[in-house]
């Protein structure tokens, strides 16, 4: 199992990871992305690599 959270102060809406996901755990509100599906989550750290703000982190649980 895998927690994946966006930092909101730092997300700058590129939606990078919102289109990258292979899973669709993301979804943009209010022009930030947010984890929408984070149980759904795979691991595979695509969010992260594509986030330029590193907004993203990935951790095992």
């Amino acid at each position: 199992m895998f927690m994946v959270t966006v930092n909101a102060d730092t997300c700058e809406g590129c939606e990078e990871c919102v289109n990258n996901c292979p899973v669709s755990v993301f979804e943009m509100q209010d022009s930030k992305a947010v984890v929408a599906q984070g149980d759904i989550c795979e691991g595979c750290e695509t969010c992260v690599s594509v986030c330029p703000s590193t907004s993203v982190t990935l951790q095992e649980m």
